[in-house]
C-alpha cells in the first residue's frame, strides 16, 4: 500500500522488494546538487537476467516496442504520467488489455522533476517544493489507480533526478522510488543502432530505462532489437511489479 492510502513508511534497509531487487544506490551528487538512484536485481545464479521498464512521459504511444513486448510475452513496467494517460487513451487501452505483460507504474502527475528550488532540470519545469513533489506523486497514483483498479507502488520521477534530500521523505509516503542501472536512449534522443547495442550489452542483473513515448524518432526500434536480441541470447527477463 502507497502512503496516500494509510500504508506505513519504508526505510531504505527494506528496498529489496521480495529479494528480487538490491537496496537502492543513491549515487554521487552531480555538480547541480541532484542524484540519480541507481537500482539493479538481486544477484543469482544461472541465465542473465534483466528487468524492462519504460518510461510514458508525454508524448505519444509507440507501438514498435510495445507490440514486440507482446509478440515475445517480455514483461515490462510502464512508467506512465497522467498527462500521456489522458493524451493516448488507444496507446492506455493496449497497457490495458496486456496486464500479463505491462505493469503501470507512477511517472507523476504532470512530468514535474521531483527537485526543490527553481532551476531547470533539462529544459523542464520542476516540483519546487515538497507540497508540489507531494501532489506530482498522489496525482499519478490517483490516475492509475483510476485506469487499473490497483495503487502503484514504484514512483520514478521526471528525468530520473531528485533533489537528496526529498528521497527519504518520498520512501516515508510507502513509495518505491525507482532508479535504473542502464540507461538505453537517453531520453529517447539516441539512433537505434547505439540503443540496440547498448540494450544488447546488458549485465546480469540491470534495470534498463527506456522510452515508449516517442515513436517517430528512431530510438524506439532500437530498443525493440536490442529487447529481441537479448531474448534470442537467452536472458530472462523480470517484473517490477511481480517484484513488489
Amino acid at each position: 500500500m502507497c502512503g496516500f492510502c494509510g500504508g506505513g513508511s519504508i526505510s531504505r534497509r527494506q528496498f529489496i522488494y521480495g529479494g528480487l531487487v538490491t537496496p537502492l544506490s543513491i549515487g554521487a551528487v552531480r555538480k547541480d546538487g541532484l542524484v540519480e538512484p541507481a537500482l539493479r536485481l538481486q544477484p543469482q545464479t544461472g541465465p542473465r537476467r534483466v528487468a524492462v521498464t519504460l518510461d510514458a512521459c508525454p508524448g505519444h504511444f509507440d507501438p514498435r516496442i510495445a507490440n514486440l513486448l507482446v509478440e515475445r510475452n517480455i514483461p515490462a513496467t510502464i512508467f506512465i504520467t497522467e498527462m500521456w494517460m489522458r493524451m493516448n487513451p488507444a496507446g492506455l487501452a493496449f497497457f490495458l488489455k496486456h496486464p500479463q505483460i505491462f505493469t503501470l507504474e507512477n511517472h507523476g502527475a504532470r512530468h514535474l522533476p521531483p527537485v526543490l528550488g527553481a532551476q531547470r532540470v533539462y529544459g523542464l519545469e520542476v516540483a519546487g517544493s515538497w507540497p508540489a513533489i507531494v501532489s506530482e506523486i498522489a496525482g499519478g497514483a490517483e490516475a492509475i489507480y483510476k485506469a487499473t483498479g490497483r495503487h502503484p507502488v514504484w514512483y520514478r520521477g521526471a528525468a530520473g533526478l531528485y533533489t537528496p534530500s526529498v528521497i527519504p521523505q518520498i520512501e516515508a509516503l510507502g513509495v518505491r522510488v525507482a532508479g535504473y542501472s542502464l540507461i538505453s536512449d537517453a531520453g529517447a534522443s539516441l539512433p537505434a543502432e547505439i540503443v540496440a547495442a547498448r540494450i544488447k550489452a546488458a549485465r546480469d542483473g540491470d534495470v534498463i530505462e527506456g522510452h515508449i513515448n516517442q515513436p517517430k524518432r528512431s530510438s524506439g526500434a532500437g530498443i525493440a532489437a536490442g529487447l529481441a536480441a537479448l531474448q534470442d541470447a537467452g536472458v530472462q527477463f523480470e517484473s517490477l511489479g511481480d517484484a513488489a
